[in-house]
């Protein structure tokens, strides 16, 4: 007597599952993200058997889940696969998805589903999850519940999703997988895969780009002009970047993430101080711009850039239409680095006009840098500038920083330090502050040293991301800045528009949750700081901690933090415009 239909199915679906992860394992797949869920068993079970070859990671919630694939994806550049059962557990993962299309971080989602005979009809944990995202991803794919006679199709659907996440604009995939019950099967034979365990697709990525950059490089004419680059988080050879601005004598305002931000003598690092003079907004006006990747996140630069007049270039391998100001007039579907020698060849090699156009920038960097740091030194209370300078100057060499959304991103680009050894990530694609912890912890899943720079708010709006964490082979540092609610509002036209009391209310948003005690509930050992030599001396001993998960939470207050930031950057424009006068 042949076995029913459902046993057959069940193990047709183990297959299925198993064919999938096997050709992910073939394309470079190491890490899968898995949500516990019923549903979801036929993939849970085919990653388990996987072990020798995968690093799985079990987290209780689905929105966490999304985003430590997320931090996976960024720190490697390869996507990890996350794993969710049906109905809400499947839309908690759309944060973590709209983030990694922006931020064009490769990512696979795999949603479990209900079968057809199941939809529609009130079955529970039961919605509707064709296109559950939208046009955020980059692939969609409903296969249907597995049949034997579909086999052939297996590994090509598996092929195509990774093809998809790693393409030229790499991103978020979604495969919404329906398995009928029983849950539980076992896998056959798998269909045959390529020859030597070669993935069945491959993407080869086509140069056909540095035919458009070279041909734009005989378009414009840079040489004798005074110009600017602007590097971007997205910039594959900071090398090639700085070779062209030494060639062009143009400075080079570069965003940590970028890569370029290094002692060099193009690299200008202070711009967003000294450019909040008026006076050396106008003498420093560009009448070229170059941006390589996304804009910075200092509205300063931005505002001065738009209204700059300058004639300006995007070079994007992404063909991304990052221009917010909408003032691109050439776009370059191209990488940096090979932009960059594209332009030297076209002959945009030479001086500025002006021989002391580069010099004036570096004088100003550097006498706003001499302000700030001697701002820093002579302040005794714990400053939010203050911490992102510190931290950015001393964790160690090879240490990745993942810097959060609000001030700590803005903190890090207006006041970091050059570094060559430091690399910095943040997920600025949707620029959210949700998601965060999970961010950093999938960063250090991939297994460099991990810094999290994070507000309150953040790190209260993410607290799940700390579950189990003590428990992972990570090296995760985690500093909070504590001023009791929502710093950056405070910067914003509505803390001076309305009364004290009704601001407070819905926009500082004061919380009475006890850091420490939290980070202790998640059995994470913390030390707080109050003074900058507190800060000085919790950073050195963070460094020096073995635990997996350690934490140093800064007090601030958020009404002595404006004044702060006022206070510095007036210092950093009376310093820069005393050598410019």
């Amino acid at each position: 007597m042949s076995p029913p239909q459902w046993y057959e199915s069940a193990d047709v679906a183990a297959t299925f599952c198993a064919t999938l992860v096997d050709e992910w394992v073939r394309a470079g797949l190491t890490d899968v993200v898995v949500a516990p869920g019923s549903r979801s068993t036929p993939l849970t079970l085919a990653v388990a058997a996987e072990h020798r070859r995968l690093t799985s990671h079990v987290v209780l919630d689905e929105r966490s889940a999304g985003f430590m694939a997320l931090g996976l994806g960024l720190a490697s550049g390869r996507p990890a696969v996350v794993v969710t059962t049906s109905g809400t557990a499947a839309a908690e993962l759309h944060a973590a998805v709209a983030e990694a299309h922006h931020a064009r971080v490769p990512l696979i989602v795999c949603t479990a589903d209900r079968p057809p005979e199941l939809q529609h009809v009130g079955a529970p944990q039961t919605i509707d999850q064709t296109r559950l995202y939208g046009g955020a991803v980059r692939f969609f794919a409903d296969p249907g519940v597995a049949a034997a006679d579909a086999s052939g199709s297996w590994r090509s659907l598996a092929g195509r999703a990774w093809s998809a996440a790693t393409g030229i604009s790499p991103g978020p995939v979604q495969l919404n997988l329906p398995f009928r019950e029983p849950l539980v099967g076992r896998a056959g034979p798998l269909p045959p895969g390529r020859p030597d365990g070669a993935p069945w697709h491959r993407r080869l990525v086509a140069h056909a780009q540095l035919d458009e950059a070279a041909a734009a490089g005989q378009r414009v004419h840079w040489a004798g002009r005074r110009g600017v680059i602007i590097a971007g988080a997205g910039v594959d050879e900071a090398a090639a970047v700085l070779a062209l601005a030494v060639q062009l004598g143009w400075p080079v305002l570069a965003d940590p993430r970028s890569g370029c931000r290094l002692y060099h003598d193009t690299v200008v690092s202070q711009a967003d101080g000294f450019l909040r003079s008026a006076l050396l907004a106008d003498r420093l006006r560009p009448e070229v711009v170059l941006r390589f990747g996304d804009p910075l996140a200092s509205k300063v630069i931005g505002q001065w850039l738009a209204g700059s007049g300058a004639e300006t270039t995007v070079v994007d391998p992404t063909a991304a239409f990052a221009d917010p100001d909408r003032q691109a007039a050439v776009l370059i579907p191209a990488p940096a680095g090979n932009t960059c020698r594209a332009l030297c060849a076209a002959g945009q090699a030479g001086q500025a006009a002006a021989p002391d156009w580069l010099a004036r920038w570096q004088q100003a960097d550097r006498a706003a840098g001499a302000a700030l740091d001697e701002w820093v030194a002579s302040t005794r209370e714990a400053t939010e500038p203050g911490v992102a300078r510190t931290l950015m100057a001393s964790v160690e060499a090879g240490a990745t920083v993942v810097v959060s959304s609000s001030m700590p991103v803005r903190d890090v680009e207006w006041y970091a330090p050059p570094r060559s050894d430091v690399r910095v990530l943040a997920n600025r694609g949707a620029n959210g502050i949700d998601g965060v912890v999970s961010t950093a912890v999938g960063v250090a899943l991939s297994g460099a040293p991990t810094w999290l720079l994070i507000g309150d708010l953040a790190l209260l709006h993410d607290s799940n991301g700390l579950l189990a964490q003590t428990q992972r082979s990570v090296r995760l540092r985690i500093v909070v800045v504590d001023n009791g609610g929502g710093g950056i509002f405070s910067f914003l036209p509505q803390a001076g528009a309305l009364e004290s009391q009704r601001f407070e209310r819905f926009y500082g948003t004061p919380q009475p949750v006890s850091i420490p005690q939290l980070l202790a509930t998640h059995g994470i050992t913390s030390r707080t700081a109050r003074t900058a030599d507190e800060v000085a001396k919790g950073l050195a001993e963070l460094a020096e901690s073995t635990a997996p998960v350690e934490a140093l939470v800064v007090s601030t207050d958020r009404a002595a933090n404006v004044e702060h930031h006022e206070t510095v950057h007036r210092r950093m424009v009376a310093a820069a415009e005393a050598v410019l006068a």
